[in-house]
């Protein structure tokens, strides 16, 4: 196994532009997903015993910002930007590797741009390009107006949302969206908005890579512990985002380069319910929107229980919170 693929905090950027190099990061990956044992023992962040994930194939319906499972509650952006710093420092790492090819376009499109956040570090990039924000949550987009009232804003929904031909995009940009599209049609949406730009045009994205962090399993496991009705049902969780090897099939045809990496970041927090705090902006909302106060304030006691548990304080008390990400840049042939 690799080490320094899975576990290590500088990032590694493998181009997959020949075979031998995209095999061997591609094993890589794969030894570190199906060898769970093996990734806790090379961590420096603590990890508990495996718990074995939940069937997780989902039924229901995303849209363009993070959604949940759960569409009828809007999101917050107030609890999206308690972290803030850390959720828009992947954001700044992707546009680094956006080519310099691309350096001057006149057109961006920021698909799921949440508050703002990453739209900000885009207008700074790329000063003179018109810029538009799309996100299918009113909390988001409003909160995204009133930080840049200077920038398109627009609610919009991902599965549908299709570039207008006649005024051509030279970036396609997201900020940790596409994790919550359907698993089935995922690459058949990706491949769409690629197909729209024009050569040389640039798709950049990254989307969490941590299905396997004690964070999710421990979601999946107290929804799974037969306490919450709402929930028996529920095909909860998500399933892991597709493989470098799947992505690249899907887009090399239409690509003159594509660029997978993964990156692992360690975000050290305050304690244990700063890491709930985190997912409660995220990865949280499918299972607690689903509850009632009583309900949700038990499962999450059960759910900061199996946290308390996974992360071992530090020496100062604080806790390191281990979070990957994939990332992906394509250029259009």
């Amino acid at each position: 196994m690799n080490r320094s693929f899975h576990c290590s905090a500088i990032r590694r950027s493998t181009r997959m532009r020949g075979t031998t190099t995209t095999s061997t990061t591609l094993i890589a990956r794969h030894l570190a997903r199906s060898s769970p044992a093996q990734s806790l023992a090379r961590s420096p962040c603590p990890r508990p015993h495996h718990i074995p994930p939940l069937t997780t194939q989902s039924r229901h319906h995303f849209h363009s910002s993070p959604t949940t499972m759960s569409s009828q509650k809007d999101w917050s952006a107030s609890q999206y930007l308690k972290f803030e710093r850390e959720r828009t420092r992947p954001a700044k790492d992707l546009l680094s590797q956006i080519p310099v090819a691309a350096a001057s376009p006149k057109r961006i499109i920021d698909i799921g741009c949440g508050p703002g956040n990453s739209t900000a570090i885009l207008r700074t990039h790329f000063p003179d390009s018109h810029l538009t924000g799309i996100d299918s949550s009113p909390d988001m987009i409003a909160k995204a107006r009133q930080t840049l009232p200077e920038i398109d804003f627009q609610l919009g929904d991902l599965q549908t949302y299709h570039p207008d031909p006649d005024s051509p995009v030279d970036i396609l940009y997201s900020n940790a969206v596409y994790q919550w599209l359907p698993p089935d049609t995922r690459l058949d949406t990706l491949t769409r908005l690629l197909s729209t730009l024009k050569s040389g045009g640039v798709f950049a994205f990254q989307v969490p890579d941590n299905f396997d962090e004690p964070t999710h399993e421990s979601m999946r496991a107290v929804a799974g512990s037969g306490k919450f009705s709402k929930l028996k049902d529920l095909q909860w969780g998500r399933v892991p985002f597709q493989s470098p090897a799947e992505i690249y099939k899907a887009f090399k045809p239409l690509c003159q380069d594509v660029n997978i990496w993964q990156t692992s970041y360690y975000h050290v927090l305050d304690d244990h319910d700063a890491i709930v705090e985190w997912v409660k902006g995220t990865g949280l909302r499918p299972y607690i929107d689903l509850l009632d106060d009583h309900e949700r304030k038990e499962f999450m006691d059960m759910y900061l229980a199996k946290i308390r548990e996974a992360y071992e304080p530090l020496y100062d008390g604080k806790v390191c919170l281990k979070y990957p990400r994939l990332f992906v840049v394509a250029v259009r042939a």
